[in-house]
């Protein structure tokens, strides 16, 4: 099973899987979310240091219904410098919002208008887990800024719309996609 399936293909699959006229399936990530297979409770997941703990966990949750003992088997290795941290993680907790917590403590929370899912920011104002409540309060003010100038172009937010540009530049043009 994989993305350039069609629908209807996949479909099938899944209906073969799960009727058990399939008795394994290989798949690519694209099993993660949605598939509901009641029976699997055998999961291998070939190099795992590839994928985020968030999305382990979602792949581990395939196997998670079964009404046997589900097994999850991780393979390969993990030069991160975080492997035994990441393990550790995993193995010890099902719960969804500290596994995607220490995730983004792991690999970072990506860039802000770029296409990156992981890594450190190019531009670092806060930590979004520790600093929090300070980050909800600057949406607001954000908020507030945008209502008065949108493009930030009268003062007092001149200064701050030149550096918003030469900062984020060309990526800038995403933000007025959503």
């Amino acid at each position: 099973l994989h993305g350039r399936l069609s629908s209807e293909e996949k479909t099938s699959v899944m209906r073969k899987f799960s009727e058990g006229e399939y008795r394994v399936l290989f798949t690519t990530t694209v099993v993660e979310v949605g598939i509901d297979v009641p029976g699997a409770s055998l999961i291998i997941i070939e190099n795992y240091s590839r994928y985020g703990l968030a999305t382990l966990h979602q792949l581990r949750g395939r196997i998670a219904r079964s009404r046997h003992r589900p097994v999850c088997l991780l393979t390969g290795s993990d030069s991160s410098g975080n492997a035994a941290r990441r393990l550790k993680v995993i193995t010890e907790t099902s719960d969804g919002f500290r596994i995607a917590e220490e995730d983004m403590k792991l690999r970072g929370g990506g860039d802000i208008f770029g296409l990156r899912q992981h890594g450190l920011p190019e531009f670092k104002i806060a930590d979004p887990l520790s600093d929090l409540e300070v980050l909800k309060k600057a949406r607001k003010v954000a908020f507030r800024v945008a209502e008065r100038d949108r493009f930030l172009n009268s003062e007092p937010y001149i200064r701050l719309g030149r550096r918003v540009r030469r900062e984020y530049g060309e990526k800038f043009h995403l933000a007025e996609v959503g």
